[in-house]
């Protein structure tokens, strides 16, 4: 998946359902804060599907369960 598209993804979520969503600069990757969950992305164009996925099922934390998969 694009980052921006995952970027896009979360941020559209977490808008809508009234969650707190800030970035931080990091060295090697940029902390996305969701709420109180803390979220490292990488700065790759492409992110592979199983970090993706695993970058979606921290989010869960803060958006429920299975909010993603919709």
């Amino acid at each position: 998946m694009r980052r921006s598209e995952l970027i896009r993804k979360i941020r559209q979520e977490a808008r809508r359902q009234g969650v707190a969503w800030r970035q931080v600069e990091g060295a090697r990757h940029d902390t996305f804060w969701l709420g109180s969950v803390k979220i490292p992305i990488p700065r790759h164009a492409e992110i592979g599907k199983r970090t993706t996925e695993d970058i979606l099922h921290e989010c869960e934390a803060e958006l429920g369960k299975g909010w993603w998969r919709n």
